[in-house]
């Protein structure tokens, strides 16, 4: 009888990552991967950020949602570009998405590259999209124990930034 082992069974995950990693950095992008809780701010950041970019380059956006378009449209306004992907039941957007997205952009329009992953602080934190740095949005109103908690997601970013600050009382 002969055995079969699954060594890695994230490694056709990884090899996607990869890919639109070199194709983004072919491309002379900046790409950064948003994660966080939903309604902690992702959408708002990203209508702040890109205007103020604006004279460093144009920005385009891939943004994960499960059913609707309304962060999407709400970033079409001030974002080159913007791909809405929907994942359905999905909960985080998956490298082969996020690859299925870039065909969609004009990349040599562009400078950075904005992936506004779905909101869910488990699930997207064991997947490279193929980012540059990953930023994790912390909002206060969720309390002091998310990083004990969701410890995964704080430990790959390369930056967190604290949202809705202007709630703390």
């Amino acid at each position: 009888m002969k055995l079969n082992v699954v060594r890695n069974v994230l490694a056709a995950s990884e090899r996607a990552a990869e890919e639109n990693r070199r194709r983004v950095t072919d491309a002379g992008l900046l790409a950064v991967n948003l994660l966080s809780a939903p309604g902690s701010g992702k959408t708002t950041l990203l209508e702040k950020t890109i205007p103020a970019l604006a004279g460093d380059g144009a920005a385009a956006v891939l943004v994960g949602d499960l059913q609707t378009t309304r962060d999407g449209e709400r970033l079409a306004r001030t974002a080159a570009q913007v791909t809405q992907i929907n994942t359905g039941r999905g909960c985080h957007l998956t490298p082969g998405q996020v690859a299925a997205g870039l065909d969609s952009l004009d990349l040599a329009a562009i400078d950075y590259l904005f992936i506004e992953n779905v909101g869910n602080m488990v699930c997207p934190a064991a997947f490279d999209l193929g980012e540059h740095v990953r930023v994790v949005l912390l909002s206060v109103p969720e309390g002091d124990d998310k990083v004990a908690k969701y410890p995964t997601l704080f430990q790959k970013a390369g930056a967190i930034l604290l949202t809705k600050v202007d709630l703390v009382g």
